[in-house]
């Protein structure tokens, strides 16, 4: 039979000699390679007592921060939740009542604000979006749970603690630095 291509190969079937029937070249190959691996260094971490260094840019839980006054800084203004490209960010606005003026920096806040883990891809847009610098990701480890609700974090878990500041500043360039320096710029001031 003429293959269309006219490169048809023939195949023949040699006869296995003994030492190939009875499999001996095989199995001492397979004790070899397994002989090499035994004495090759470990690629696992024993995670609780060695803990992995990570890069100082490296992106882990979020974390809205406060003003230094000690005031929140979100605004509700939703630009963090349109550019996850997961969807993972939810917030309800509400307006400031009077005598509130110490707990929010605008007259409007985040009455939720809402991240569902389990979603997020820490890809940090979300910081890019932000006009207020009010959302950063951390170099904190997210915890882990059992159950899917308890990986959507609200303002009790995001919120910064007035006594326990988290630095961001490894997250910023120095250009961005130089220029919050600026205070002729609105934002800055």
């Amino acid at each position: 039979m003429k293959s269309l291509t006219g490169r048809a190969k023939v195949l023949d079937n040699p006869k296995m000699t003994f030492k190939e029937r009875i499999y001996l070249p095989a199995i001492i190959g397979g004790i070899t390679i397994t002989l090499r691996h035994l004495f090759k260094r470990k690629a696992t971490i024993r995670y609780p007592e060695e803990k992995r260094t990570f890069s100082p840019v490296w992106r882990g839980m979020h974390v809205l921060k406060r003003d230094d006054n000690g005031a929140e800084r979100c605004t509700a203004c939703g630009l963090c939740a349109v550019a996850c490209p997961a969807e993972a960010i939810t917030m309800t606005a509400a307006e400031r009542k009077p005598g509130e003026e110490k707990l929010y920096r605008e007259e409007k806040y985040a009455a939720t604000y809402e991240i569902n883990m389990l979603r997020c891809i820490f890809c940090g847009l979300c910081e890019e979006a932000c006009p207020k610098e009010a959302i950063f990701l951390t170099d904190r480890l997210v915890s882990t749970d059992y159950a899917r609700d308890g990986f959507i974090y609200g303002k009790d878990k995001l919120v910064e603690p007035v006594d326990k500041r988290v630095d961001v500043s490894k997250r910023q360039t120095p250009n961005v630095l130089e220029f919050k320096k600026i205070k002729h710029y609105r934002h800055n001031r």
